[in-house]
């Protein structure tokens, strides 16, 4: 398919990497795959989100999000200064803009791990980015999956077992999507999208 332009002339290809953005239901192994794929190319920078989710135990302000009070999400929101921002399980969670655009500038490949509602709103504002669906084998796995994590009471995995029926329904907004059967498979396959030379 041709793209059409209008007004202002193309930059040449490969002037900077693509954004890449991997989403898909909860428990489908999002992190498992980034931090295995992270741990072999540690050069593909993993945005932080922002969210107002209490930490779990063993996370890490700064490393695994930037855990911030109501008021300070407000803020942000408010100032624009996130390229994305949902709210799922009661806590709402966003991806700081300036940093992604400072590293694809910087011409560093860039990877997001977020919910369908921010993977739709990063297609909004960056048409150009490049979006990933991970999918579970199936159903009953991903049942398994959510059930065995033990840190959740059961209200709270029912909300994400109904979120994970509207997020697989949402597959075809994707342009690839890649199969959790294997993380290293997975993991590999990310790599090859992300483009790291």
């Amino acid at each position: 398919m041709a793209a059409t332009f209008r007004g202002t002339t193309p930059e040449p290809p490969d002037v900077r990497p693509r954004l890449t953005v991997l989403s898909g239901p909860s428990g489908v192994g999002k992190s498992t795959v980034v931090a295995h794929m992270r741990k072999e190319h540690p050069e593909v920078w993993l945005s932080v989100s922002a969210t107002t989710r209490k930490p779990r135990p063993g996370e890490k302000h700064g490393v695994q999000y930037f855990f911030v009070t109501d008021e300070e999400m407000d803020k942000l929101i408010a100032n624009g200064e996130l390229l994305e921002w949902a709210e799922f399980a009661g806590n709402r969670y966003g991806t700081p803009r300036a940093a992604v655009l400072e590293r694809l500038e910087a011409g560093e490949p860039v990877l997001l791990e977020i919910d369908l509602q921010g993977a739709r709103q990063v297609r909004e504002s960056m048409a150009d980015a490049q979006l990933v669906f991970l999918a579970p084998p199936s159903w009953e796995e991903l049942v398994r999956r959510l059930t065995g994590r033990g840190t959740e009471p059961p209200e709270v995995i029912e909300r994400r077992l109904d979120a994970a029926k509207i997020e697989l329904a949402a597959e075809p907004e994707f342009d690839v999507t890649l199969v959790n059967t294997s993380v290293e498979d997975v993991a590999r396959e990310l790599l090859a999208l992300v483009d790291v030379v």
